[in-house]
């Protein structure tokens, strides 16, 4: 059942942590770069699986969903120095985030690659625009990590982040 009361634009939960500052929460589809410095093969792009884990060379699964860059960082350092590497140095960038949903009265709706700064409006226009029945005041947006959805007012700032779900609702006559 949705929430049906207007709300202020809250710090996303998990997964929908901001993007910008380093506190973006990894989540399931997140492609990165990890450099091992002076270690090509142990270096590359790598997808946070289903299960939530970066699947790396000689190290294996490191667990990734929930955990912000700088937590990955020190454990596949840790990991690397348990008798493989001497002082390994690691670095970790997102290089696409995991994408965010877009339903109901657009034309078309669906599945679509986030990217940084994405507000709802924004997020409409890459869904081709409203349909003619859409209400342009209102849209429901499920964050990523929470179970309900939430009903905010369409304002030109309001931001979606990778993993949400926006749905935009039909307006009555």
């Amino acid at each position: 059942m949705p929430n049906l009361s207007w709300a202020q634009e809250p710090a996303p939960a998990g997964a929908g942590a901001q993007v910008a500052d380093g506190s973006y929460k990894l989540g399931p589809a997140d492609k990165v770069r990890i450099i091992v410095f002076n270690e090509e093969t142990l270096s590359g792009e790598f997808s946070v699986n289903d299960s939530g884990s970066l699947s790396l060379p000689l190290i294996g699964e490191v667990p990734a969903v929930g955990r912000v860059a700088s937590e990955v960082v020190k454990d596949i350092e840790a990991r690397l120095a348990d008798g493989y590497l001497r002082e390994p140095h690691v670095s970790l960038d997102v290089l696409t985030y995991r994408p965010f949903y877009i339903l109901g009265e657009v034309t078309k709706p669906g599945t679509y690659p986030y990217s940084n700064g994405l507000t709802a409006m924004n997020a409409v226009a890459t869904a081709e625009g409203y349909t003619y029945r859409a209400n342009k005041r209102k849209v429901m947006i499920k964050r990523a990590g929470e179970s309900e959805e939430h009903v905010y007012p369409l304002t030109p700032d309001l931001k979606i982040y990778p993993g949400d779900t926006v749905r935009v609702v039909e307006r009555y006559f």
